[in-house]
């Protein structure tokens, strides 16, 4: 089984072997699942292509200025204007 050690900081280095089986390259992000006395561990990194769909298409294409509009409202509604 594959061990870490923490260091002062509470940070450990994830093990190639853990790593490698997760999937987890340099800017993963790392789930941690609590499952009575222990914790599991999983990758939560999203890939852009697994997004694909997620947004329902529009029945036409939204204009520039739709968008502008769009912005400017959303930009003053957090402006509780």
């Amino acid at each position: 089984m594959p061990t870490a050690t923490m260091t002062s900081k509470g940070q450990i280095t994830v093990p190639a072997e853990v790593r490698k089986r997760l999937g987890l390259t340099t800017g993963s992000r790392v789930g941690f699942i609590e499952d009575g006395d222990r914790y599991l561990v999983e990758n939560k990194t999203v890939s852009a292509s697994s997004l694909y769909g997620i947004v329902p298409a529009l029945d036409r294409p939204v204009t520039l200025e739709e968008m502008d509009e769009a912005i400017i409202a959303g930009a003053l509604e957090s402006m509780d204007y």
